[in-house]
């Protein structure tokens, strides 16, 4: 049986992926589930498993060549079968190296005796006999182990673990990594935080809502002025993806927006008393926002919506999109079926799909599919702001920060903690008194939060 390898597509914004390497070579036999090349996308780097058992009969894409979604890289087939027919279009060409670089041969090269550790960002992914489906298959992560003497020469360590140890004060140095070749990750650094201090200028805990304090001493500065008068930065895929998705959103959809501000003091206190329960994932206020946004769709189905040209797509499941902010650029994974799963269990699988965004291990039916999202820049002190729109999606729904004011109670004036909600929508598909009658659901579910416990 011949099984084509085709480029899959892993996001809604990709329409290419590049040929990292050939981990089989041709002749080779392959078994199904057997990973046989590596692929880089505008999201990550992923591992193509083969679908089929057989022969690795033919390469048609070697090391460095950009591939369109969809496309034929690889055939694999029994040996004596004619692949003739499947197999007569010409390899790709590598991608334009940089000058001087040493060409890579369009021969595929055999996998190294011992294989190096996956990166954090690799996934695994099966490729198809005839259609794109696809199959994620992703690795665990190992518990914390005590702090090691510190170490010589520069750390490895994520670009987010490097943040939160810079806030907290924590020394690297005095980190044990447990992701990937020892690599430091944001659990690593949490677990330093939590242990007794190595030295003072260690620090404990980690809010979740707020960026961490400052150190009392810490000063704040002004860097200095470069003496070249720019710098001109390459797009990373990340980057060049949301450069080519945001004019077909911001141009083409009609976007009008509706503010609404929310009495945030009983959603507050039933957090901290859900966050006091011990053995339960810790809540936040994007899990409560997702929530009451999930259960609002489901009675303002017109909101959970997009736009198809001649019809309007009427979403009957809450799938919702949940921005992430990476140091790269902004990445949505989804969070299907938010409207039937309890809060806790949102609020855990809210915090695994932020952890994977950063470390570059989505699933792909984790990066699309998403009906509705939520944005939530409260934690960076953002009182109100309007977001943009995710094509297909119809609306988007970005959230401030829970901000103490003075507010009018009973004809007195009392502190009471408010938070300013705006809803983007696609004014092709919605009008205005339906996004604010939704707005006015989340609104009242925000503001009885016991009903998001039923």
């Amino acid at each position: 049986m011949i099984t084509k390898v085709l480029m899959p597509k892993l996001s809604e914004a990709m329409e290419t992926g590049k040929v990292i390497k050939w981990l089989k070579r041709e002749g080779e036999a392959i078994k199904g589930g057997d990973v046989i090349a590596e692929i880089e996308t505008d999201k990550a780097n992923v591992e193509i498993e083969a679908f089929g058992s057989g022969v690795l009969r033919k390469i048609l894409a070697g090391p460095g060549a950009q591939v369109p979604v969809g496309e034929l890289i690889g055939v694999i087939a029994d040996p004596k079968e004619d692949i003739s027919a499947v197999a007569s279009q010409p390899p790709a060409a590598p991608a334009a190296s940089k000058p001087g670089a040493v060409p890579v041969s369009d021969r595929p090269t055999p996998p190294p005796a011992e294989a190096p550790p996956a990166l954090p960002e690799q996934e695994t992914y099966r490729s198809e006999p005839a259609t794109t489906s696809v199959v994620p298959m992703t690795g665990a992560g190992a518990a914390a182990r005590p702090a090691p003497a510190p170490a010589a020469g520069r750390v490895k360590a994520s670009p987010l673990a490097r943040k939160i140890a810079g806030q907290a004060g924590v020394d690297l140095r005095l980190v044990e990594g447990t992701g990937p070749g020892g690599r430091v990750v944001r659990r690593d650094v949490e677990a330093a935080m939590a242990a007794p201090a190595p030295a003072p200028a260690a620090a404990a805990g980690l809010p979740t809502e707020r960026p961490p304090a400052r150190p009392a001493a810490a000063a704040f500065t002004i860097p200095p002025r470069p003496e070249a008068p720019h710098e001109d930065m390459a797009l990373t895929p990340m980057r060049a993806a949301i450069a080519r998705a945001m004019p077909l959103s911001k141009g083409p959809v009609p976007h009008f927006y509706v503010t609404a501000e929310v009495a945030m003091d009983r959603a507050s206190r039933l957090r901290e008393e859900l966050n006091a329960l011990d053995g339960q994932p810790r809540v936040t206020v994007t899990d409560m926002v997702v929530k009451a946004s999930a259960l609002a769709l489901r009675r303002h189905p017109g909101v959970n919506a997009s736009f198809q040209g001649q019809a309007i797509r009427v979403h009957h499941h809450a799938h919702i999109g949940i921005a992430v902010a990476l140091p790269q650029g902004l990445i949505t994974p989804v969070l299907r079926d938010a409207d039937v799963k309890p809060l806790g269990r949102i609020a855990e699988e809210t915090r695994d799909l932020a952890e994977r965004s950063r470390a570059g291990r989505l699933r792909a039916q984790e990066m699309s599919g998403a009906t509705f999202s939520v944005s939530n820049l409260g934690m960076f002190d953002v009182e109100e702001f309007s977001a943009i729109i995710n094509p297909p999606e119809g609306a988007i729904l970005a959230v401030g920060s829970v901000l103490e004011k003075p507010v009018v109670e009973g004809g007195q004036v009392a502190v009471g903690r408010r938070m300013k909600l705006t809803i983007s929508c696609d004014h092709r598909a919605m009008d205005g008194a339906m996004a604010a009658r939704f707005l006015q659901d989340v609104k009242r579910l925000l503001e009885e939060p016991l009903r998001l416990l039923v």
